[in-house]
């Protein structure tokens, strides 16, 4: 049985709108997604410029929208968290830890893609 509710381009439609309200909500309310926007603007264009075929342009621009990625799954966690309530338990915080170690891990996957291919560029040591 599927859910009830709008099928075909009006979902499509509304879905988009809720993207955007999500895109928004985590500009507004989320400090890290600022700042991390605000690097995917300076690293996507330099992407294109340290990128030495294709596969390293998808691999710098992918592994930056990791990070974008990451840190809106972990926003929704500790939004979801926090709108339980603000007592402390051991699971709630759990999940905002694992969400966090989301967003670090995202990070690490960066430096080293960016890593690699800067150091393959300037000393073609791979």
């Amino acid at each position: 049985m599927s859910k009830p509710g709008k099928t075909g381009i009006a979902r499509v439609i509304d879905a988009f709108g809720y993207s955007m309200k999500g895109l928004a909500a985590a500009w507004r309310f989320e400090a890290a997604f600022r700042q991390e926007v605000s690097l995917a603007i300076i690293m996507i264009p330099a992407a294109f410029w340290l990128a030495t075929n294709h596969i390293e342009l998808i691999l710098l621009i992918s592994s930056v929208f990791w990070v974008l990625m990451a840190e809106l799954a972990n926003s929704s966690v500790e939004a979801v968290v926090d709108r339980t309530g603000h007592e402390r338990h051991e699971l709630s915080g759990r999940a905002k830890d694992i969400g966090s170690a989301l967003v670090f891990t995202s990070l690490i996957l960066l430096g080293i893609v960016w890593g690699v291919i800067a150091v393959n560029r300037f000393h073609g040591a791979f």
